[in-house]
């Protein structure tokens, strides 16, 4: 992460720095000038202004966003140097509560995504690890409280003012250590105690130890939503949340409270660590019962149902969390697809083929710095999507309960929302590839100087498996698809379905791609359970096709993002359409480079595919050519991005 200048208030901004071609100190380096983008063409104008929100529901307004800029200042962009790595966290923390203060309070931004999303937009832009604390305090800690708290005004109350109040961080504890897919049946057991009125949680064992966990912070009160499974009556009741002070104040933990720090890590630098629970004792109001009961006599009753439709029902929680990871995810590709562009502008090479050329005049630095915007634009226009109320796709609203878990055989998150998870599955697989993308193309400063890259990537691949494990999401998707296939809709061939490569064109290729692909997964995993005698016959049907699995479903997903981008630029000014039509294209042309091999083996494109693509690629990079800069300036990225640079030597154009 970049380092501003130091500034006395959080809402000073970082000061300006000169180039050194510039400045009075010709051997001054800044990394970090943080100048404002200069004016933009009218059309680039009317673009950032589309682009803004282009779901009217979920558009913020002018003071929205000077709200969430106050409550995430530019000082927030970046740390101080010679912190420890408790110390940075320790600063988190307080950035965090500082933000939280200064945001409305929090059930009116769980009541509104776009708001919500669009805080931790500029948290994540600002700070991954902000992004992650504030994302967990919201929506799996209040969430939870909010959703499945008592109406009447009961429940865990001074739990949730020490929340809202900042007072302590919100914290999650679901996974457990010791075997995947503990989601589903957690070893974390809650029994209700007649002699005190309240709960007694117990973690049986180390392997049923709750990680990771955002706890190890010595100095940080928290306060944390843990998942058990209720057992009353001698019998399992399915999966509840509880509320749980782990840690005070003055750092103390409750008693039977262990907290075990793990080593230190870099990747996405909060202060993990591993709970377990000896019998600790919570009142009766810490049970987020969501109308379930217990009776005087002993008696249990849920009116979701069994344990199963309990499960998903617990499990629903997640959708705040897809929304504010597919929201940050597409404010990540814009931060460093502007980046690049920073980088790219005026820096010249010494190649022998033409010394001193700009960099930005080759091919690969060209496709690289439009595909990545290409992927911005694109992402962006998902993420306005799930903040708006319009239905994502062909998933049922209600997910089907007749198997417990809504037809969940490896997580339960496919059953809470099908296509939204699958849609977090798909956007963090995709950023992480354009942040990389977009690292490897800054050269030795996208690994070494100021470009926030690394951290970045580091958010978007924490959430390959927080929030959801996307391969699992996968699995889910791709046996329901297999289940119920998706009919063929009369789809005009490829060729008949607008220019190659755009967004029209190509989700007419995922279409078919993705029922041609379901087929064969629908007959393979079909067949090989009629043949099977063996009672694990269901498990080695699908676990000899789990990369057509994942591949059908990943095609799938596709098939939504390209829906979602061909619909919503529809709606774009004729004025900004030349400038957003072609690029769009590219992110379809890449989108075709990068299921080549499937759309070939599945006969849905002929040979010359590729070279169809690179050609189609050269035309946009030439019809966009000196449009980067303006492309760049409309994603309206904040300032501290909008204009990173390092020292250059000038090209000769």
């Amino acid at each position: 992460m970049t380092r501003p200048p130091a500034s006395p208030t959080p809402s000073a901004s970082p000061g300006p720095s000169a180039s050194p071609s510039g400045s009075a100190d010709p051997f001054g380096v800044a990394f970090e000038p943080g100048a404002a983008p200069a004016a933009m063409p009218a059309d680039a104008s009317v673009l950032r202004g589309w682009m803004r929100g282009t779901v009217p529901e979920g558009r913020l307004e002018a003071k929205e966003r000077l709200m969430i800029a106050e409550a995430v200042p530019e000082e927030f962009f970046g740390y101080p140097d010679g912190l420890t790595l408790a110390e940075r966290q320790g600063l988190t923390y307080r950035r965090m509560r500082a933000a939280g203060l200064a945001a409305p309070p929090a059930p009116d931004l769980l009541d509104d995504p776009p708001l919500l999303c669009g805080l931790l937009e500029r948290c994540a832009v600002a700070d991954p690890a902000l992004f992650h604390t504030l994302m967990l305090h919201y929506t799996l800690a209040l969430g939870p409280i909010v959703k499945f708290g008592a109406n009447d005004g009961g429940g865990p109350r001074p739990d949730r003012e020490a929340l809202e109040s900042m007072d302590a961080a919100g914290t999650l504890l679901m996974t457990e250590i010791g075997r995947s897919n503990s989601h589903l049946s957690p070893r974390t057991l809650a029994r209700h105690d007649p002699e005190t009125g309240g709960f007694v949680l117990t973690t049986p064992d180390a392997a049923a130890a709750k990680f990771p966990t955002n706890t190890a912070h010595r100095d940080v009160p928290k306060v944390a939503a843990v998942y058990a499974t209720l057992v009353h009556g001698g019998q399992e009741r399915g999966v509840f949340v509880f509320t749980v002070p782990l840690r005070g104040a003055d750092g103390s933990t409750p008693p039977g409270v262990r907290i075990t720090a793990a080593p230190d890590t870099f990747g996405l630098m909060v202060d993990y660590g591993a709970v377990t629970l000896s019998d600790v004792r919570v009142p009766f109001g810490s049970w987020l019962s969501d109308g379930a009961r217990l009776d005087p006599g002993g008696g249990f009753h849920d009116p979701v149902g069994g344990p199963g439709e309990r499960l998903v029902r617990s499990m629903g929680i997640a959708p705040p969390v897809w929304r504010a990871v597919v929201s940050a995810c597409a404010a990540l590709a814009r931060a460093s697809a502007v980046t690049l562009a920073a980088h790219t502008a005026g820096r010249a090479t010494l190649g022998r083929l033409a010394p001193r050329r700009p960099l930005g005049d080759y091919r690969n630095q060209q496709e690289a710095m439009l595909g990545a915007l290409a992927s911005a634009y694109a992402l962006t226009l998902v993420a306005d999507r799930v903040k708006g109320p319009r239905p994502l796709g062909r998933a049922p609203a209600v997910p089907p309960s007749s198997a417990g878990t809504g037809g969940a055989a490896w997580a339960p998150w496919s059953a809470v929302d099908r296509d939204l998870a699958l849609l977090k599955a798909a956007v963090t697989e995709h950023t992480q590839d354009v942040v990389g993308a977009c690292r490897v193309h800054a050269g030795a400063p996208g690994f070494a100087a100021s470009h926030r890259l690394n951290g970045y990537r580091g958010l978007a691949h924490a959430y390959q498996n927080a929030g959801g494990d996307n391969e699992l999401i996968l699995f889910d998707t791709a046996r329901a698809l297999a289940a119920d296939p998706p009919a063929p809709s009369g789809d005009p061939v490829a060729g008949d379905a607008g220019e190659f490569g755009s967004p029209a064109m190509c989700r007419n290729l995922a279409a078919r791609l993705e029922r041609a692909l379901t087929a064969v997964l629908a007959t393979r995993t079909a067949s090989a359970e009629d043949a099977a005698d063996a009672p694990d016959a269901g498990f080695t049907a699908w676990n000899d096709n789990l990369t057509l699995a994942a591949a059908t479903a990943r095609v799938a997903a596709d098939g939504i993002v390209l829906r979602i981008v061909d619909e919503s630029s529809g709606s774009v000014p004729a004025d900004a359409a030349p400038l957003l039509e072609p690029l769009l294209r590219m992110f379809g042309l890449d989108w075709i480079e990068r299921r080549a091999a499937l759309l070939l083996e599945h006969g849905v494109a002929g040979p010359g595919l590729l070279e169809r693509v690179w050609a189609g690629r050269r035309e946009v990079c030439d019809l966009l050519a000196g449009r980067v800069t303006d492309l760049a300036a409309a994603l309206d990225t904040p300032t501290p991005v909008a204009a990173p640079t390092t020292p250059r030597e000038p090209a000769t154009p």
